[in-house]
């Protein structure tokens, strides 16, 4: 398991165990299923285990991590942050040049995103990868929670009903994706332009909207838009 700076405190471990759960991919979902009907369709009969798997990836003895490499020695990090009062999940981005890693959203009760545009999501669970996770259905449906992009394409739903029908156990996959681009993330969905050749956002909760006060610093936002370009 690597160690990753600003989370030495955490135990961490490896996630990938649960890639081949088909309950897990509703639960990582989750911020996207608002509401009982969303949420039924979901996960069906299963709702107690549900509940009993999201116990354990919240469990404060044991961080599950994610790794999902990109082009040029970036990679992904998505972390399941289980302090005691104060869990959610991160999605970090991280290069081996960087002292440490570059939060870029995260989910929780103080949520930050959205991380990516739908574009950035397609081509990064498209890249070819030999370690972390390599599956492009479940990269798709790992990064999903960062997506917020009000300008999607016509092809999402049917490619995100694909990875939904690969993965999990849904009665109606199609459906279900619907819903997901519909609820995109805790936040707005966000407008996404280039500036000076650097992907950025009108997020008001965003790390990639030039404008917030808290936004990455330009060459982070640079870094970013290439990490995650897919070239």
């Amino acid at each position: 398991m690597p160690e990753i700076a600003g989370y030495e405190g955490g135990p961490l471990v490896d996630g990938s165990r649960f890639l081949d759960t088909p309950l897990f991919w509703p639960c990582h979902l989750g911020a996207s299923l608002r509401g009982e009907e969303a949420q039924a369709n979901a996960l069906g009969p299963d709702w107690d285990d549900a509940q009993e798997l999201s116990a354990t990836l919240a469990s404060p003895g044991a961080w599950p991590v994610f790794t999902v490499p990109l082009h040029s020695g970036y990679v992904l990090h998505v972390v399941y942050r289980n302090w005691d009062g104060d869990h959610g999940v991160d999605y970090l981005l991280l290069h081996p040049d960087w002292p440490r890693a570059v939060t870029l959203a995260a989910v929780d009760g103080h949520f930050m995103g959205p991380g990516l545009s739908w574009a950035e999501l397609e081509a990064s669970a498209g890249l070819d990868a030999t370690t972390g996770v390599t599956d492009p259905d479940a990269r798709l449906l790992l990064l999903f929670p960062m997506l917020g992009d009000v300008d999607v394409p016509q092809g999402a739903a049917p490619r995100l009903a694909s990875a939904l029908e690969a993965l999990t156990v849904v009665e109606d996959p199609a459906g279900l994706a619907r819903t997901l681009l519909v609820n995109q993330g805790l936040w707005s969905p966000a407008r996404w332009r280039e500036t000076h050749g650097t992907r950025v956002c009108d997020g008001s909760h965003s790390y990639r909207n030039p404008l917030n006060g808290f936004a990455l610093p330009a060459p982070l936002l640079a870094a970013t838009a290439e990490a995650l370009n897919g070239r």
